[in-house]
């Protein structure tokens, strides 16, 4: 075990060495200290070992990965500077040359894309509604039908402030809080907005912090075609008029049945592309009826009421809509970025 480990630490050093790019190095740390790496693979096997080996290789494991985590950093730290240096260079200013008229600002591209998302479903007779960032567990996961063994809430996902209270990771307590805020239990039709949190290395496509827009209608008679109509109004007014969608079945814990929704690609017209990877489809968001035991946690009656929810990831609508390849672009505050929306 000894010598795998070392081999394994060699191997990662080598490669951290050649590393050239912060994207590359967030992969590489993904692939030797994330959920998939060898080192977690040899944590799960310590239980096969003795009560005296399991510290000693335990031990070792830790020391490992300390060593390959600060090699990291000091490769992060070196190409950080290397970067500051260079753009230094190239963005030398001449203090001589007179001053530059300043702009008016403009509203940030995820902001006119939260907005763009309320203006629809406001003119479909929604109300907005906000919740806090701030987040107790019961009403992140327990009410939302998610038990306290069930892997969405493992530590390496969620950013916990105590036991019993966490940064959200998705604005769903929001429905929670509306649901059990209606004493009279009357039919319920909200967007809540907001920006929510996970514990995850940033990459292109990756961030620790990002919005999310939940729609949520509970009445008594809503059904799957009303989930599949308001898709629908959604997508055409988002990505255009001809665009058309379909639902795939899917799962998540608060609703049941559950389904991914695929819009036909505006690029290729459903012909198929790099853009839709040749499918005619692109993957925009999740969505699925109120599962029953959230509706009973909420004080509903599942016999009586059912309803639906959908979940925009703002950045990715905001990505597909503009042809962004980068969400860390969405975050940088670069004014040549933001200018062009």
């Amino acid at each position: 075990m000894q010598e795998k480990i070392n081999q394994l630490v060699d191997e990662a050093v080598n490669e951290i060495e050649s590393i050239e790019n912060l994207n590359d190095l967030m992969l590489l740390k993904s692939k030797y200290l994330g959920k998939k790496s060898e080192f977690n693979q040899f944590m799960r096997e310590l239980k096969n070992l003795s009560n005296e080996e399991k510290p000693k290789v335990g031990q070792m494991i830790n020391l490992a990965k300390n060593k390959i985590n600060n090699h990291i950093q000091e490769k992060k730290e070196a190409i950080e500077k290397a970067k500051i240096n260079e753009q230094l260079a190239q963005e030398t200013v001449d203090i001589s040359l007179p001053g530059k008229k300043i702009s008016l600002g403009k509203k940030h591209i995820l902001t006119q894309t939260i907005e763009e998302i309320e203006d629809i479903f406001i003119g479909l007779g929604y109300q907005i509604k906000e919740g806090p960032e701030q987040e107790e567990d019961k009403y992140n996961f327990e009410m939302l039908n998610l038990p306290k063994n069930h892997p969405a809430r493992d530590m390496q996902d969620s950013l916990y402030i105590s036991e019993d209270t966490l940064l959200r990771t998705h604005t769903s307590p929001v429905q929670v809080r509306t649901l059990l805020e209606n004493e009279k239990k009357e039919p319920v039709k909200i967007i809540a907005p907001g920006t929510v949190y996970r514990k995850d290395d940033d990459d292109q496509t990756h961030s620790h912090q990002f919005k999310q827009v939940e729609v949520l209608v509970v009445d008594k008679e809503t059904s799957l075609a009303d989930l599949k109509g308001t898709l629908l109004i959604a997508a055409k007014k988002l990505f255009g008029e001809e665009r058309e969608i379909r639902l795939r079945p899917s799962y998540f814990p608060f609703t049941e049945p559950s389904v991914e929704v695929d819009v036909s690609c505006y690029q290729c017209h459903g012909k198929g592309c790099s853009m839709c990877k040749n499918t005619g489809w692109i993957e925009v968001l999740g969505a699925g009826m109120v599962n029953n035991n959230v509706l009973e946690a909420c004080g509903y009656d599942p016999h009586e009421f059912q309803g639906f929810a959908i979940g925009f990831g703002v950045e990715r609508i905001a990505m597909l809509k503009h042809g962004i390849d980068d969400i860390r672009q969405l975050y940088t505050n670069d004014l040549r970025f933001n200018s062009q929306f």
